[in-house]
Parts: C-alpha cells; structure tokens; sequence
C-alpha cells in the first residue's frame, strides 16, 4: 500500500526499485500490497508526501511484540508498585507485570502504565526499576518529563472499555480502540489529535468495497480475486498547519476487518473492511474499530466514486472527500468482541 506520490524521483528510479525487489523476497511482499494505495506518479495533489520504500527485516508478529514503551518518557501518577522494591531485567518484564494487572473482566485495570530504568549506565543503582502506576484519565495520561536526558522508558496499557476514542464524521462515529502497547508511538500521536482545537484537513478520500471478494464478516471467497476493489477505506490523520513526524515501524500483525493501521510511516492510514492475510505483516495497526461500529465504514465505501489508476492499480476514490474529527470518549465503552487486538 502507499500514497499518492508527487515526486517525480521515483519515476526516475523505478527499473532501480524494481531490480531491487526482485533481489530481496521480503521487500517483493511489501512493494507488491504497497501499490494497492499507492497513487500514480503524476498526481497533481502535492498535499501527499511520496512513498517511500523500506525494507527493515522481519516485520512479524514477536512474543514481545505488543509490550513496547516510549523511551525517554517519564510518566507520572500513583504508584501501584514502588519501582525501588520492584525491579525486573528488561521492560518487557515490568509491561508483563502491569499487565497482570489488568486481565480481569471486573472493572478498570489497577494498572495501566508502567514506567522502567533499562540503561544500566544511566540508571546506576535505580537499573531495573519498574513502577506501576494508575492514571486518572487513561487518555491523558499525567507527562513528568521527556528528552534525551530522561533515563526511563514507560508504556500504557488500556484494559477493558478503556483507551477508545471517536473518529466523528458526518455518517457516524467510528469507535476505536487504541493498542498503547503495541503501538505506542502512533497512539501518543492520535493523543495528541485529541488535544487540538481542529482537525482540518484529516479526512476520508478513497473507498472501496468488499465486491465478491470478501463476505460481510471479511472472510475472502474460495477462488475470488483479492481486488480490485481491495475492501477499505482510505483517509490522512494530519491537520493543517501541524507538523507531522513520520511514525516509526511498530507492531505489524496481519490486517483483519476493523484494522486501522498507518500506510507507511503516515499521516496516511486505512481501515480494513476484510481480512487481509495476502497482505502479510507489512502495516502498523496502532488501534480497530469496535465490530458494531462497521457499519459506519460500510455507509461511506456506498458514497459515490470515481475511478483512478495508482501505479497501473485501478482504486475508487471519493467524488466528495468525507472529513472527520477525533474526539475523546467521555465514559468507557465495551471493549473488542470479534476484533482482536494483535499479540
């Protein structure tokens, strides 16, 4: 997948590209489900950055994969664990452990973020650290600090009906449940959104439906093509006059229906509306759409289109771009039943 590209590099090294891929299997994956969103070169729309090719090794799923933190962040709020009588090797461990702590399905975690010392260098005799702690807005979590100085990594974990947020549009609300500890870049940065006054210019521009592909709960057809149509809607989480920083490679677990993950390093994203296992683990899913909220997705890939050819790939794109709006959820809401969260 990828972008509508308005570099007109890349035409210029395109025999380059493609000689490398054909080289390397595991960029041939990833180039090959890149064209599906991938504009033509010459599009005139210069808001959308050019793709940009990258190939880092294994993008699969890891035992670890979903208890990642932020390094150099401290955060703050009352402690559950004091880290100075409870210490662990590695951060996984302290994740771990703050986990524990949040599986039941009795009410709000008592743990839901965990602050660790990791740098045995930096941290001296505070290595190995590993704070519980509990916040009292899970969606704003309390910052005691952040910089290059900071010598502690911390994460948040968002349990049951916790750590769901609004994308509002004039055809109704998608509820989304963010994935902290698989995604904790990309979700401090939808954490951010919700602190905006406004969102102008994050909007919905391409939809496609399931066609005979896929069945109404996403499965693919025994023989079907797997597109076109490719069963998603498209859209871009930047608002104007913010400067975005491209999200860096996180957890990449296979794209089922209800994923919302980026197209690259962003702004750019998409929401599956089918299971997408020919897609291999190539997207960071940073959150998924509660199932009862699909039909809202299902409502706009109706909205009249028109066609486009991005990199000899036929794609639907919106007659009318669809805006939306994050928004916090004031009370909590019932946490994924089909979709589940990566692990």
């Amino acid at each position: 997948m990828g972008r509508r590209l308005n570099d007109p590099e890349h035409s210029r090294f395109a025999s380059l590209i493609l000689l490398s891929v054909a080289l390397f299997s595991c960029v041939l994956v990833y180039a090959v489900v890149s064209t599906f969103l991938n504009p033509n070169v010459g599009s005139q729309d210069s808001r959308f950055e050019s793709l940009e090719m990258v190939a880092s090794g294994d993008l699969g799923e890891k035992k670890d994969e979903c208890c990642r933190g932020i390094e150099n962040l401290e955060l703050w709020g009352p402690a559950v664990k004091w880290g100075s009588e409870f210490k662990f090797n590695s951060s996984v461990e302290c994740c771990l452990a703050c986990k524990t702590m949040c599986s039941g399905n009795d009410g709000p975690c008592l743990c839901d973020t965990w602050v660790f010392c990791g740098n045995k260098e930096a941290c001296g005799s505070r290595f190995g650290e590993c704070w519980l702690k509990k916040q009292k807005v899970p969606l704003s979590p309390d910052r005691q600090d952040a910089g290059k100085s900071v010598i502690w990594t911390s994460g948040l974990i968002f349990g049951k009906g916790e750590g769901i947020v609004g994308m509002e549009t004039e055809y109704g609300t998608l509820h989304i449940k963010l994935f902290p500890d698989c995604a904790p870049y990309s979700v401090a940065y939808i954490l951010e959104l919700l602190t905006m006054r406004h969102c102008v210019g994050c909007q919905f521009y391409r939809a496609e439906s399931r066609g005979q592909s896929w069945d109404s709960e996403g499965n693919h057809r025994k023989d079907a093509p797997y597109g076109p149509p490719f069963a998603l809607i498209q859209g871009i989480l930047e608002a104007q006059g913010t400067p975005f920083n491209k999200m860096p490679t996180e957890a990449c677990p296979t794209i089922r229906r209800g994923s919302v993950a980026w197209i690259g390093s962003g702004p750019e994203f998409f929401i599956s509306l089918a299971n997408h296992g020919e897609w291999k683990n190539s997207y960071t899913v940073f959150g998924s759409v509660l199932p009862e909220d699909m039909e809202v997705a299902e409502k706009i890939v109706q909205l009249p289109t028109k066609s486009d050819v991005w990199n000899n790939i036929n794609v639907s794109v919106l007659e009318k771009p669809v805006p939306l709006i994050m928004r916090r959820m004031k009370k909590s809401l019932g946490d994924l039943n089909s979709n589940e969260k990566p692990e």
